[in-house]
């Protein structure tokens, strides 16, 4: 079934949807596979993750927190963080989106302190390799003032983006035209972290808008967070947001981390602490959601499932359920750079079958059921038994002893 809830069946051929059409009238292919009970989605792209931090949460003893909080318990642990390490948790990370449906991933990656600040960056360069074929994986470098020469150094290791996080600089005007000068420079794209505060004077996003088309910055940017554009005037909010349209920057919204973080300094009426997703999209802006960080300082939650994400957008951002599913599909893909995916004739061949009979009960129910497609082959699958037994009140009891 598709998101319309009509039945189709489809033909993939070398990575692509090669015809849709109703139910019996395709010939026979080589190989078939029955999606009765299924619901079939383009695949979900992850745009804006953290794998280095992913899985740290029982371990950076952090209490629950607020942002400036939250990096101060990251920066603690970030001192006994190794390649190894990295590696393991981020392929145990990525193994779980991928089994969730998300065929590409876009991951920040920390400068660490010590004497190797590149070892969690080598770690996930090493895994995009790995895992080719299976999942695309795209890596940003994460900093707040490194020196040029780290920068450099992580450029000619190979990542795909340059990042940083200009509100926490001395002087964020200068730092974004550092990032996008050290980009033009290595032909990579921009991620930045932008106006993570609640701020109506925050200018990270406006700054970023005005320094792309000043210098004509030809890459792909994108700017995470923004929250402060959410509670910015409305008036103000939709300037920004024409701007950053005419700019050609993509943004992503986090909502779990933003909700989990923000407005813990307001007891009663606490904001949501998501940007202004209504006026991005009115504005004509590429709109993504991810879900940030999993189950580390900056989150204790998160499932690494990308319908959990479309769920928040729903609930605390008031998006339609099909603005929600796009946003962390094809939505995600366009700021990725990757061309559209899903079940229309001509599209990219990455696709998740989950268990459902609606959009409602794909994002309601998230049903771990699913089987997901990339370039058209299956990569992963996940069946759920669920059972149901007689009460015998002689023997429940002794088996939940045994337990």
């Amino acid at each position: 079934m598709l998101p319309d809830r009509s039945r189709r069946d489809l033909r993939l051929d070398s990575g692509r949807v090669t015809a849709v059409a109703p139910p019996g009238e395709l010939p026979a292919g080589k190989s078939e596979l029955d999606l009765s009970g299924y619901l079939l989605l383009p695949a979900p792209a992850e745009p804006h993750a953290h794998l280095d931090k992913a899985g740290t949460w029982d371990l950076a003893d952090a209490p629950p927190c607020d942002l400036p909080s939250a990096v101060s318990a990251w920066r603690r642990y970030a001192e006994y963080v190794t390649e190894d390490d990295v590696r393991t948790r981020a392929r145990r990370t990525l193994d779980d989106m991928l089994a969730n449906g998300v065929t590409a991933v876009r991951t920040h990656a920390d400068v660490l302190p010590g004497a190797d600040p590149l070892r969690g960056l080598r770690a996930l360069v090493g895994l995009r390799e790995e895992l080719r074929g299976r999942l695309d994986l795209q890596v940003a470098v994460l900093h707040t003032d490194a020196p040029d020469e780290v920068l450099c150094q992580a450029a000619e290791l190979g990542v795909d983006l340059l990042g940083g996080c200009p509100h926490l600089s001395v002087d964020p005007a200068a730092a974004i035209d550092r990032v996008l000068r050290l980009a033009e420079r290595y032909g990579v794209g921009v991620d930045l972290h932008a106006d993570e505060n609640l701020s109506p004077s925050a200018t990270d996003l406006r700054l970023l808008a005005d320094a792309v088309r000043r210098r004509g910055f030809a890459g792909p940017v994108t700017a995470g967070h923004c929250v402060s554009l959410g509670a910015t005037d409305p008036q103000d909010a939709m300037r920004v947001a024409k701007e950053t349209a005419q700019a050609g920057i993509g943004v992503v919204t986090l909502p779990i981390t933003n909700l989990y973080l923000q407005g813990r300094d307001h007891p009663t009426r606490t904001p949501r602490g998501l940007t202004a997703v209504r006026t991005l999209l009115d504005a004509g802006v590429t709109l993504a959601a991810g879900g940030d960080n999993i189950r580390d300082p900056f989150n204790p939650v998160g499932r690494a499932d990308p319908l959990e994400t479309a769920g928040l957008l729903v609930t605390a951002g008031h998006l339609t359920l099909e603005e929600a599913v796009h946003a962390v599909t094809n939505g995600s893909r366009a700021v990725l750079g990757m061309p559209a995916a899903g079940p229309q004739e001509g599209a990219v061949a990455d696709l998740l079958a989950v268990r459902a009979g609606s959009l409602s009960e794909a994002l309601g129910a998230a049903c771990p059921d699913r089987i997901v497609f990339k370039a058209g082959r299956i990569i992963s699958r996940t069946t759920v038994v669920r059972e149901f037994f007689e009460v015998d009140d002689g023997h429940v009891g002794d088996i939940a002893a045994k337990q």
